[in-house]
């Protein structure tokens, strides 16, 4: 499908009343994993949306250009209520917690798998172990607070079993920083992808930042804002993905466009009758708001469209899939590979003076004050074992042990993963 191609409606003709903005809820006990993270990840999307929006409002001299901004913001603004609230008022917090890791699991595994540009496809894999992690963590919180299995909320969709220890995640500002992707030469799956995983990530940083202090016990909330950094290191590499030299306008085509690629490609796969007149309406809205950037970028930049997105037809469609034999084949292969400036690089091959070691020691002084590594040790002290649901067991070696939390591995120089 070819956005370009079809017939815009008025970007007013998009706002709705009070009634139509509020939507029914899905029945957490019901809902197919799948349909809550697409609704998580287009929560996320229009939350980027309406911030891009905000940003470009705020550097622009333009009234004019501002109005038009402000009244496809407003649009953008309803879809993000109408998405967020279809949460239902009995799913809790951390419930809502451990969707927010599977859409980073599977969305991050699938981007990858569909990555051509090798130098981010390594930037998701490495951040791909990392929300492993934080799935395994929070389902272990869940598992030990109200007795509920994650498994029973992502059901066999997504092993939970270690990934890279969040404790070993910690790194020094300076390793966050990537080089940008030229978007003029680059392939639109990676405009695409550089885009989703941005807003994703972004996203699940802002809720445990604003949610975080909310957990009902001192645990989850240390958990809460020990993951919340991680999430902002997680924004800060896929940002700086992201092309610095785009124009405003150009950005905005961007984003209306990666809007209507995501509405369509969730629209095809949908089960639930429901969500799906939602990205129905929704696709419809963005189609009229990609027209207009069209109309702004040629009457402010004097450029065409096809300059920014040669052709325009949607490349291959987001389907989530089963990614486990994925996410457990790079666990096998980069378990212990760290973030080296704009590289990456196993952890025994850094000097010993380098920068993650001294953020590490800084950081992470003492194990004993580590969230991510006392919610494990807790679960372990309670039912003698931590919560996993595996479909196969854990690859690597040094992550098979049971009763035991890994603090060493990706951490450590010389700490062997296998026998």
């Amino acid at each position: 499908m070819n956005p370009f191609q079809q017939k815009p409606g008025n970007v007013a003709d998009g706002i709705l009343n009070w009634s139509s903005v509020y939507p029914t809820p899905y029945n957490k006990m019901t809902v197919d994993p799948y349909t809550k993270v697409r609704i998580i990840l287009m929560n996320g999307i229009e939350v980027e949306a309406a911030l891009f929006k905000h940003q470009f409002h705020r550097n622009c001299p333009n009234n004019d250009l501002r109005r038009e901004l402000a009244l496809s913001r407003r649009v953008e603004q309803q879809q993000q209520k109408r998405i967020n609230w279809l949460k239902p008022i009995d799913e809790t917090q951390l419930e809502t917690t451990i969707g927010y890791e599977h859409v980073a699991v599977d969305l991050t595994a699938w981007l990858a798998q569909n990555e051509p540009n090798s130098y981010v496809k390594q930037a998701l894999d490495f951040a791909l172990l990392e929300d492993f992690d934080h799935l395994y963590r929070y389902s272990n919180l869940l598992d030990l607070d109200s007795q509920i299995p994650a498994q029973q909320l992502v059901k066999s969709y997504v092993d939970i079993t270690p990934g890279r220890p969040t404790i070993a995640e910690h790194r020094f500002p300076y390793e966050s920083t990537k080089h940008p992707v030229d978007f003029k030469t680059a392939d639109i799956r990676t405009m695409l992808n550089t885009l989703i995983i941005t807003a994703g990530e972004q996203q699940t940083m802002n809720f445990y930042m604003n949610v975080g202090n909310t957990y009902h016990n001192d645990l989850g909330r240390q958990l809460y804002l020990e993951i919340a950094m991680i999430e902002e290191q997680h924004v800060s590499q896929y940002g700086s993905l992201l092309d610095p030299n785009a124009t405003w306008l150009e950005n905005l085509l961007l984003h209306e466009y990666t809007e209507c690629y995501l509405y369509y490609s969730f629209y095809q796969d949908e089960l639930d009758l429901n969500v799906k007149s939602i990205w129905e309406l929704h696709l419809e809205q963005e189609i009229s708001h990609l027209h207009k950037a069209v109309e702004l970028l040629n009457q402010y930049e004097k450029k065409d469209w096809q300059q920014v997105i040669p052709g325009g037809e949607f490349p291959k469609l987001l389907q989530f899939h089963d990614t486990r034999d994925y996410v457990r084949q790079v666990l096998n292969d980069q378990i212990c590979l760290t973030a080296n400036r704009e590289n990456f690089a196993p952890v025994d091959q850094l000097p010993q003076n380098h920068e993650f070691f001294l953020y590490q020691s800084r950081v992470n002084s003492d194990v004993n004050a580590v969230a991510s590594h006392n919610v494990i040790v807790q679960h372990q002290e309670k039912f003698n074992i931590d919560y996993r649901a595996e479909s196969k067991p854990n690859p690597v070696q040094g992550l098979t042990d049971t009763t035991k939390d890994n603090t060493e591995i990706a951490r450590t120089p010389a700490v062997s993963t296998r026998a």
